[in-house]
């Protein structure tokens, strides 16, 4: 009798001080949990919403593209600057693969001195223009536009991004303890308690407080799976040390990341025209016909740099998704292909570091991925809100000492 006694007397202690954990830590961070998810929500369908509201733009509408020739692209830059007068350069300009489709020009600077979003970005701009006349057809505003200032808010809370990542992750790890500490107070006891966990079983009850409590257990534990892909997906970016670690595990052990930094332009400057730049574009063309688009840095500012690094363009070839991608190196200066890096060229930790941000958004197999992203967000963001709630509901009849009471 005693061996069984002492059986029993250890989960209790266990869900105890999960029991307590849960508590103390929901009550903490309950508030930015329910902010970073339903900002990850919001923005789980961005690409959707803007392929609707942007329609007339994304399209340029030129008669007959596939018998005109686009404009050289460094005579497409001007045109534009002339249009959308703007102190600052064009910083890079998305191609698209479809010739129906308008060129993206951006605009983008980076102030590190600054501690919040508003004055780390002085500009993020972006231009639609017709490829074969030059003509801008509309310019968004991107930095205050919803869908980035929702991303931004989600990201860093609006500071500066090399800290205020920190003030998200270190949440979101909590809220990994949080996830398993709450799948260890639903684990069912017996047959009776487990019956009542997978599901709601609401015909007879009439109490708000019982059902708030299912809310929170029942859709607590559907979403946890997939709540503890998304946060550590998410963490990905806050924390170098999870990034290598991903790295590490799924490439079998490998512990160096290809890096094409040591392939340098060879070409001597002179060889630089104008038309350097629509060389390039005309090889990614040929190259990769069934692609989506690329894009392409018009930086002038290591143009004229005595030590030449390489020119780097990054090719997605999904719509909807980015983890399928190539990068090409060309010599800056004569456009010629130094090196090719496809995604039959990656190992298995460089596909999954390719796709966390696809993994992250839900964007991996598109929409029914991304639907699954958004419904788990919203239940992420209930959750501070019913467990809230629960602690609320109970508080004034019970001492806090007997919280883990609460969750047998």
């Amino acid at each position: 009798m005693k061996k069984k006694h002492h059986h029993k007397k250890k989960p209790g202690f266990f869900k105890k001080w999960s029991a307590r954990l849960h508590l103390w830590l929901g009550l903490g961070i309950g508030f930015l949990i329910f902010i970073i998810s339903i900002t990850g929500a919001l923005y789980v369908f961005k690409d959707e919403i803007e392929n609707i509201t942007r329609k007339d733009v994304i399209y340029h509408n030129e008669q007959n593209p596939e018998q005109k020739q686009v404009l050289p692209i460094r005579v497409m830059e001007k045109t534009v600057a002339e249009q959308v007068k703007e102190k600052y350069p064009v910083h890079w300009v998305n191609i698209p693969i479809d010739k129906k489709m308008s060129y993206v020009f951006y605009w983008y600077e980076h102030n590190t001195d600054a501690w919040n979003y508003f004055d780390e970005f002085p500009i993020y701009k972006a231009t639609y223009v017709n490829p074969y006349t030059g003509k801008v057809l509309r310019t968004y505003d991107e930095k205050n536009g919803f869908f980035n200032i929702v991303k931004m808010i989600h990201w860093s809370f609006l500071l500066k991004q090399d800290w205020g990542k920190y003030v998200v992750g270190i949440p979101v790890i909590i809220f990994v303890i949080m996830l398993i500490t709450g799948i260890v107070l639903w684990w069912p006891k017996n047959k009776a308690a487990r019956k009542q966990r997978f599901s709601f079983k609401w015909k007879n009850i009439k109490s708000w407080k019982r059902k708030n409590y299912d809310l929170h257990n029942v859709l607590g534990f559907y979403s946890s799976i997939f709540a503890l892909i998304f946060a550590i997906t998410g963490l990905f970016y806050a924390f170098f040390v999870v990034q290598a670690m991903i790295y590490v595990l799924f490439s079998g052990g490998e512990t160096k990341y290809p890096d094409f930094s040591y392939i340098k332009t060879k070409a001597p400057v002179e060889l630089r025209t104008e038309g350097t730049l629509d060389k390039i574009i005309n090889t990614v063309n040929q190259k990769y016909p069934d692609a989506f688009g690329f894009a392409i840095d018009l930086g002038h500012e290591h143009m004229d740099d005595h030590e030449h690094p390489n020119f780097e363009v990054y090719v997605k070839h999904l719509s909807y998704s980015y983890h399928k991608s190539s990068s090409l190196i060309f010599d800056e200066n004569s456009g010629e292909l130094l090196h090719t890096h496809d995604p039959e060229d990656k190992n298995f930790g460089e596909k999954t570091v390719s796709a966390n941000y696809d993994i992250h958004v839900g964007a991996i197999l598109g929409l029914p991925t991304k639907i699954i992203a958004f419904i788990v967000s919203l239940i992420c963001a209930s959750l501070p809100v019913t467990g809230f709630l629960i602690w609320w509901g109970r508080r004034k009849k019970k001492p806090l000492k007997t919280a883990s009471k609460f969750f047998k």
